[in-house]
């Protein structure tokens, strides 16, 4: 390896081919064991409570909390107790009803409101048990 300093003079600096890059970094990483197998095995100091699925349910559950319009929806739903047809929600927004259906849509696939429909009409309603699981995640953080 050839490098050049501001003095512009040149130094040459070799690596031997055979070097073992484990060998090279086992004092940064002494947390580490080599298995029998002769692969690297880590050993973490710190593990996450959360399981991968877990995180990833409680992401989308956030996440559709985490919009001004669907919180607004939210409020909306919680305020009239039964349930609120489609068009009634549009009617309180200046956002077209396929906005709205796309917001609707996200609140039900994270769990937090549900319908039921009766005819050609949707009528939504929030799942409370959803609402305290999204408290119950908060809280876990705190």
């Amino acid at each position: 390896m050839t490098s050049m300093n501001q003095m512009s003079s040149t130094r040459t600096t070799t690596v031997p081919a055979n070097a073992n890059a484990g060998v090279a970094i086992a004092g940064v990483l002494q947390h580490r064991q080599t298995p029998a197998s002769g692969g690297v095995t880590v050993v973490p100091k710190f593990v996450p409570t959360l399981t991968e699925d877990e995180a990833i349910s409680q992401a989308r559950l956030l996440k559709a909390l985490a919009d001004p319009t669907r919180l607004r929806i939210l409020s909306l739903l919680s305020r009239y107790e039964g349930e609120v047809c489609v068009f009634e929600i549009v009617e309180s927004f200046t956002l077209e009803q396929p906005t709205i259906s796309h917001h609707l849509r996200i609140l039900r696939d994270a769990g937090l409101v549900d319908c039921r429909k009766k005819g050609l009409w949707a009528y939504y309603y929030v799942r409370r048990e959803a609402l305290t699981r999204a408290q119950e995640v908060i809280n876990s953080l705190a």
